[in-house]
């Protein structure tokens, strides 16, 4: 059996054709229970995110254009959409690219650690269904303990790389417990929604969301278990306010040095750090004169992300050598998996064909046969017998001028050794 993974990702096809072969989580019994009865494969992990669809397969032999047809027929649409875009990686290459992507190598964020989870859970569907077996088994303990190893061993989850986790992340740098930190978060939109999930990933309970239309504050403040409130609430809410993220796309400041100010002393003047995502600024410049303010504008943040990116390709080098000390170990386990399999499938050949000469010897003796003259004979075809078939391999293997199976041969059974052993007797 060989290890196979065959898909698409962000880097070989737009988002337009990756939705269109993205797996619904509801339907996946399904889809492995097709994926295992399509010859010749026996055992399939399915990972579906925005980003990828890739099937991890063992299987001895596998077309592309097979997978290619299955995937188009699964998903009703034409195999020449999906063909260009689909990648089909065999062994060590399948090996590699399956720790690479669990270790977020591979990932539109370099580092980034959502993915490692994703491919656990579709380790687990396939476990539970059936669809796994000895081969991907131990594929996946493996590339799960190579992920963990990129994850403790190098810094390539440990820098932020996005404006919104890089705002987070400065926030835990000045705020010593965030649990007990109120945020404000002025905007809806796709930033402010992902700053509010890693805010309330960082362990932030209290937070208020300010939108120009209260319906979608609201729809996002359900979410996150946030209050919602309108622009022109900010006043009354920004004095409670540790934390301020703002990120619309109003063309004017909504907040202004004089607003902050009337804040800070009803607060006592204790310290309050904004980050201003917007473009154009939705807080005016002058707050950052402020004693107690510490205000970043995307420019701030992106000198930070810039030098955390470096910071994480440096790290991913590390993680590569990681990476392919791990395939290597891998394949070197799985060869001597395939050589404790050769050996016994060559002993239990030799012992069937000795049971079945010496069934016909005992028969013989009950009959009155010879003794001597059967037990002559049982040597001799259980001898001719047993190396029929490998006697033909190398006459054919001489016609065709393969001369190193005929030295394998010679090493295998020690010839060489034993013509001269039989010399000296």
């Amino acid at each position: 059996m060989a290890i196979w993974a065959v898909g698409i990702n962000h880097k070989t096809a737009p988002v337009s054709v990756r939705e269109r072969v993205a797996f619904d989580p509801a339907r996946m019994p399904d889809v492995l229970g097709q994926l295992t009865s399509l010859h010749p494969i026996s055992e399939a992990v399915v990972l579906s995110t925005c980003n990828r669809t890739e099937l991890y397969c063992s299987a001895a032999e596998l077309q592309q254009q097979q997978i290619a047809e299955w995937l188009a027929s699964y998903h009703q649409i034409p195999v020449q959409d999906l063909a260009p875009a689909l990648y089909c990686l065999q062994q060590d290459q399948a090996v590699q690219h399956t720790m690479r992507v669990a270790s977020g190598l591979d990932s539109l964020v370099l580092g980034e650690p959502q993915i490692l989870g994703q491919m656990k859970s579709a380790y687990a569907v396939a476990q539970e269904h059936g669809a796994v077996g000895s081969e991907l088994g131990r594929l996946f303990r493996q590339t799960f303990s190579i992920a963990k190893r990129v994850r403790t061993d190098t810094a390539i989850g440990q820098n932020p790389v996005s404006v919104a986790f890089a705002a987070v992340r400065m926030a835990q740098h000045i705020f010593a417990d965030l649990g007990r930190s109120h945020a404000l978060l002025i905007g809806a939109g796709e930033t402010i929604e992902l700053v509010a999930r890693h805010l309330a990933q960082a362990g932030v309970k209290n937070i208020t969301l300010a939108n120009r239309t209260l319906a979608r504050a609201q729809h996002l403040a359900e979410e996150f278990h946030a209050d919602a409130v309108l622009l022109e609430d900010i006043p009354q809410v920004l004095p409670t306010a540790d934390i301020v993220i703002s990120s619309t796309a109003s063309p004017l400041p909504i907040l202004g040095k004089g607003a902050v100010e009337k804040a800070l002393r009803q607060r006592r003047h204790r310290p309050m750090f904004m980050v201003d995502i917007a473009v154009p600024r939705d807080i005016e410049a002058e707050v950052a004169e402020l004693a107690d303010v510490y205000l970043y504008t995307v420019d701030d943040l992106r000198d930070i992300i810039e030098e955390n990116v470096r910071s994480r390709e440096d790290a991913a080098q590390q993680a590569e050598e990681l990476i392919l000390a791990g395939v290597e170990h891998f394949m070197r386990e799985l060869k001597t998996l395939d050589a404790v399999t050769t050996v016994r499938d060559l002993r239990d050949y030799s012992t069937a064909v000795q049971q079945d000469m010496l069934e016909k010897a005992l028969k013989q003796l009950q009959s009155g046969g010879d003794p001597e003259r059967v037990l002559r004979q049982f040597a001799h075809s259980y001898s001719n017998k047993l190396l029929h078939a490998p006697t033909v391999a190398l006459r054919k293997a001489g016609a065709e001028g393969r001369l190193e199976v005929l030295d394998w041969t010679r090493e295998l059974f020690q010839l060489d050794r034993a013509v001269t052993s039989v010399e000296e007797k």
